[in-house]
C-alpha cells in the first residue's frame, strides 16, 4: 500500500491525464474493467469551465520514439462533467482525482467549487499550463503566479491539491517551490514538451521525454517537501523504479496506454517483481 496525501492506493502506479477513457474503456469491456483496472488511482481528462470540442483531426503523430498530440482538451465542461461523467467515474474501483484548467483565478475557483464537495472526488489535479487572461503569463511557468493561485484555491477545498507542472520552463523547481509556499499538498510532473515535426506543433511524450524527466523529478524533489506523481515516458517496471527513485512517489503511465491499454497492470506488476528482487 502507498499512502499519498492520506490517500491509500494498492500500488504506485496511476493514469496521466487524458491518456485513459475509462468510461470508454468500460463501454468496450464491460464490468471485466473494474475487477482488473489498470490503476490505482484515476485522474479524470482535464475540465474547463465550459465544453470545448478541442482541435480539429488530425491530432495525433507518432514520432520515432513517442508521439506529439494537439488534442486541445475536449470536455464537457463543469456542468456537463458533474452530471454524466462524475457518477459514471464514482463507480470506478479506485480513488478519482478531477483534473481542471481555468484561464483566471476566478474560473478555477468555480471548478475546484465545483467538485470538491463531491463525494466521489478524492483529490484535483491544477492544470496551470494555460495564460492567465488578467495577465497574460503562463500560470505554471510563472512562480509568483502559481502562488497566488494556489493562494486564493487553498482556502476553497479540504480535499489535496495537485499541482500539474510544465517542464517548458528553465527552473521547474522554482515553481515547485512556490505551489508548496501557497499550500498544494503534491506536484506532478512531466506535462508534456513543446515540439514540432514538419508543420506539426504539440505536445511531445513518450519514451523520449524520459530522460527529461527523470532529471527534472530530481530537481524538484531536491527542493520541496510535496509527494511527487512522476511521468514522461513511463514504460515499463524499470522505468517506475528509475522514476521512484529520483524521488517520485507515484508514478503515472501516459503514453503507453495508447499501444497497451493494460500498461498499468503491466508495470505494477513488473515494478513489484523488481521490489521483491531487491529485497
Amino acid at each position: 500500500m502507498v499512502d499519498f496525501c492520506g490517500i491509500e492506493l494498492r500500488h504506485p502506479v496511476i493514469n496521466a491525464s487524458g491518456t485513459f477513457d475509462a468510461i470508454a474503456a468500460r463501454r468496450v469491456y464491460g464490468d471485466a474493467l473494474l475487477e482488473d483496472f489498470p490503476f490505482s488511482a484515476f485522474v479524470s481528462k482535464t475540465i474547463t469551465p465550459q465544453p470545448r470540442a478541442g482541435n480539429q483531426p488530425q491530432r495525433i503523430w507518432e514520432t520515432p520514439a513517442g508521439m506529439i498530440n494537439s488534442i486541445g482538451l475536449p470536455n464537457k465542461g463543469l456542468e456537463g462533467f458533474l452530471a454524466e461523467d462524475l457518477p459514471q467515474l464514482g463507480e470506478l474501483p479506485v480513488p478519482l482525482v478531477v483534473s481542471v484548467m481555468g484561464t483566471s483565478r476566478e474560473q478555477f475557483s468555480g471548478l475546484v467549487e465545483g467538485v470538491s464537495g463531491r463525494d466521489e472526488v478524492a483529490a484535483i489535479e491544477l492544470n496551470v499550463s494555460c495564460p492567465n487572461v488578467h495577465s497574460g503569463l503562463i500560470v505554471g511557468e510563472q512562480p509568483e503566479e502559481t502562488a497566488a493561485l494556489l493562494g486564493a484555491l487553498r482556502p476553497l477545498a479540504a480535499k489535496p491539491l495537485i499541482v500539474k507542472l510544465t517542464p517548458n520552463v528553465a527552473d521547474p523547481a522554482a515553481v515547485a517551490i512556490a505551489a508548496q509556499e501557497g499550500g498544494a499538498d503534491a506536484v506532478s510532473l512531466i506535462n508534456t514538451l513543446k515540439a514540432g515535426e514538419g508543420r506539426v506543433t504539440g505536445g511531445l511524450s513518450g519514451p523520449a521525454v524520459r530522460p527529461v524527466a527523470i532529471a527534472q523529478v530530481r530537481s524538484v524533489a531536491a527542493a520541496v517537501r510535496l509527494p511527487i506523481v512522476g511521468m514522461g515516458g513511463v514504460c515499463s517496471g524499470d522505468d517506475a523504479v528509475e522514476m521512484l527513485s529520483a524521488g517520485a512517489t507515484l508514478v503515472a503511465v501516459g503514453t503507453q496506454s495508447f499501444r497497451d491499454p493494460r500498461a498499468g497492470n503491466r508495470i505494477a506488476a513488473e515494478l513489484l517483481e523488481q521490489n521483491a528482487r531487491g529485497r
